[in-house]
């Protein structure tokens, strides 16, 4: 019943919206490629050599990369400035093309603008990455004063074919990537829940292995679940749906973390720490052990199985009567009655599973899917009932603007001054290899500048750039004698090359250098440039681009990875604090917040650091001891973000659900929380800082006598003393990694 009764179709389809969320490789991938191919076709129909077939197909290929706007409004009007831009840029290379000084100081000034340009947004950063790479194409094919005329036409010829791609054949709009972006996180949802399913499954010696799937899956869940959230605002008819879905994609993301935790207790563990579905490498709790299989677990199985088949199910199918029977019965154990006899542990999976049911009906009732009411049970109903309630008390509110450092403090600034200065050195070293090719050089260093905020990151990608350069010549020396001087087929195999770049962009930046190199290696087979040693020096300009860029950053107005990972860990602190303190304040019968905007914004700070610890958890760094530090402490982060962003979601059922109401003494039970996270941001930004975290009682117990004949804990439930008691312990578990002191009150 897992999938086998899905057409092989339908299960195909589900897997590539899996593996490429909202088609975006695929699609940069054809959109590139087809304007190379229909440039070239054009170039070739009007009779144009080959060196403008290859300047034609390379300024396609800028015209396409460089555009990053949504709307094709926006877009339409970044590429026709960029043809003037490209135009001007070419203009400039070949009036300085024997002017080597001049030249090289117009270079340098362009790279600074391009870069500096950054500022002005996706349209600035378009703008600039036309102007350098337009000039380093006219570098490439030799432009001069007396060529210019055909080049203007082979300009101009790519822009319109990337134009035509873009917006006839290869069509992408705001509302058509977030509907595929929304199928696919259907599928990795799907794809979690079957791999949750294994690890109830899995004996001892598969469960680490199966634990580790079910991480991937959470990790590939929540970065789709990011992707959205940057469409919405472009993709959607208005705000409120926009909100509204943006709050069923989160609430679909914590049940399914929250029944992968129910999923590790069941196994046997009496107490098992969310860090388990954080941290790469952690074993399963407990030694892997796995329930007694009794009837109960046979159920859970079925039931786990179902609730796949029903995320998978198409928003514009109706439901039919025995969808409807399995919807019920999985929302009926949101009620402790409807619950199978089976042990407390495994009672508690059965009812994660009622509330991911009940996330999957709010998530395809945001997603416009057909409603049929006439089945529903009681249970069915109050679920239909809540998310009504729900929706209606989402409202929009505009966030306050941030304040942008100025200057040199700018990054931007500071940026366009490394890579300026990188550029120089570069471009004096290339000139030293080579008089005719020293622009290889440039480029790298450029390159390396790219995405990148840190001395690590930017030595990580040149180490990348470099592998992938040396891996390509190989590849290039190969292809260049089997191709031979086969235009066509060169020509064939560049657009796969430039295809499989684009396509693998976000996934390795080594496999990215090494297409470029390989196609690069058939471009000057087609110029009759092509020889070993233009290959090795390829190799040795790129090396040195890859050193002139970290020697830039280490040494020009640097930012050291420590120093920029305390920045992001800090930010990372302040919005886990902004979330905890305006859940526990709402919970506590506070006005209500904009809870999801700061759980948004906590998602994106956590993201940027991970991104930024990365040059300290690669593979080849020598610091051990410090790898291990960092991927814990990101494990942590992300395990504390969870119980934040449930506390948020459960913070917005406080007006419409009947069994969540407020109880005062929250406040002051989650006042060691935020007072531990000042005390850790405080270390964090300030070297001498004397503060220390406070450790003592439950939280629980914190909530003091709840009165006679009442419930302990009054009216509030125990997920949210669950999942604060969780926070408390994963802020104070980040003491130790930071060195953080300790103080343990008087009991």
């Amino acid at each position: 019943m897992k999938a086998a009764g899905r057409p092989v179709r339908a299960r195909l389809r589900d897997r590539v919206a899996a593996s490429d969320p909202g088609l975006l490789r695929l699609t940069a991938g054809l959109r590139t490629a087809g304007a190379i191919a229909l440039a070239i076709a054009v170039l070739a129909l009007l009779g144009t050599d080959v060196t403008h077939l290859v300047a034609g197909a390379l300024a396609a290929m800028v015209a396409t990369f460089a555009i990053r706007e949504k709307q094709r409004g926006q877009q339409a009007g970044t590429l026709a400035l960029g043809l003037p831009v490209a135009l001007a840029s070419m203009t400039l290379a070949a009036l300085l093309h024997r002017h080597v000084v001049a030249g090289d100081l117009v270079f340098v000034a362009l790279i600074f603008c391009a870069v500096y340009g950054r500022r002005f947004g996706d349209r600035g950063t378009a703008l600039g990455l036309i102007g350098f790479q337009i000039y380093f194409v006219s570098l490439f094919v030799g432009a001069t004063v007396s060529a210019l005329p055909e080049l203007y036409g082979a300009v101009a010829v790519a822009f319109v074919c990337s134009a035509l791609v873009r917006f006839a054949l290869v069509p992408e709009t705001p509302a058509a990537v977030l509907r595929r972006l929304r199928e696919a996180f259907r599928a990795r949802l799907a794809q979690l829940l079957s791999a949750q399913l294994d690890l109830l499954d899995a004996g001892p010696e598969e469960a680490d292995r199966a634990l580790e799937e079910v991480r991937e899956g959470t990790a590939r869940l929540h970065e789709t679940a990011l992707l959205i959230q940057g469409r919405l605002a472009e993709g959607t008819a208005d705000e409120a749906v926009a909100r509204l879905v943006q709050r069923r994609v989160a609430d679909a993301e914590i049940a399914a973390e929250r029944l992968g935790l129910a999923l590790l207790r069941a196994r046997g563990a009496e107490r098992v720490d969310t860090l388990a579905l954080h941290l790469p490498g952690a074993p399963v709790p407990s030694g892997g052990r796995q329930p007694v299989r009794d009837e109960s677990t046979a159920l859970l199985r079925r039931d786990l199985q179902a609730l796949s088949l029903l995320v998978l199910r198409p928003v514009d199918r109706a439901a039919g009567t025995s969808v409807s029977h399995v919807r019920n019965r999985l929302l009926g154990y949101r009620d402790d009655e409807n619950l199978p006899d089976a042990p407390p542990a495994v009672q508690d999976v059965f009812r994660a599973v009622g509330e991911a049911a009940r996330a999957v009906l709010g998530l395809r009732i945001a997603l416009g899917a057909a409603q049929d009411e006439s089945d529903d049970t009681p249970a069915t109903a109050r679920s239909r009932e809540e998310l009504d309630a729900e929706d209606a008390v989402l409202d929009a509110d505009d966030s306050a603007p941030q304040e942008e450092p100025t200057g040199l403090r700018r990054p931007t600034t500071r940026a366009a001054v490394q890579v300026a200065v990188g550029s120089s050195l570069a471009m004096a070293g290339g000139e030293l290899l080579s008089r005719d090719r020293w622009y290889w050089a440039v480029l790298t260093c450029w390159i390396v500048f790219l995405n990148t905020a840190s001395t690590g990151e930017i030595l990580v990608k040149g180490y990348r750039r470099l592998l992938g350069t040396v891996l390509g010549v190989l590849a290039g020396i190969v292809l260049a004698g089997a191709v031979g001087r086969h235009t066509w087929t060169a020509f064939a195999l560049v657009l796969l090359f430039v295809f499989a770049m684009f396509y693998s962009a976000p996934l390795s930046y080594t496999l990215v250098s090494f297409f470029v190199t390989a196609a690069l290696g058939l471009l000057y087979t087609l110029l009759h440039t092509y020889s070993l040693s233009v290959l090795v020096l390829r190799i040795e300009e790129t090396a040195l681009g890859a050193a002139c860029g970290v020697i830039a950053a280490a040494f020009v107005l640097p930012v050291q990875t420590d120093r920029r990972t305390n920045e992001l860990l800090a930010t990372v602190l302040e919005r886990l604090g902004d979330v905890t303190r305006s859940a526990v304040d709402q919970l506590s019968g506070g006005p209500p917040d904009e809870l999801l905007d700061r759980a948004r914004d906590l998602d994106q700070a956590l993201a940027d650091l991970r991104a930024a610890t990365r040059p300290l958890t690669h593979p080849v760094t020598p610091l051990r001891a410090r790898r291990e530090t960092a991927r814990y402490l990101v494990a942590l982060l992300e395990t504390c973000a969870y119980h934040a962003r449930s506390l948020a979601a459960t913070a917005e059922l406080l007006p419409t659900h009947p069994s969540i109401a407020a109880d005062p003494r929250l406040r002051r039970a989650a006042g060691r929380i935020a007072h531990n996270l000042e005390a850790i941001s405080a270390h964090v930004t300030d070297d001498h800082a004397t503060d220390r975290i406070e450790t003592g009682p439950s939280i629980a117990s914190l909530l003091g006598p709840a009165g006679a004949g009442a419930p302990r804990y009054g009216r509030v439930t125990d997920r949210v003393l669950r999942h604060l008691q969780r926070l408390d312990e994963g802020v104070a578990g980040l003491a130790r990694p930071l060195g953080v002191p300790v103080t343990a009150p008087d009991s």
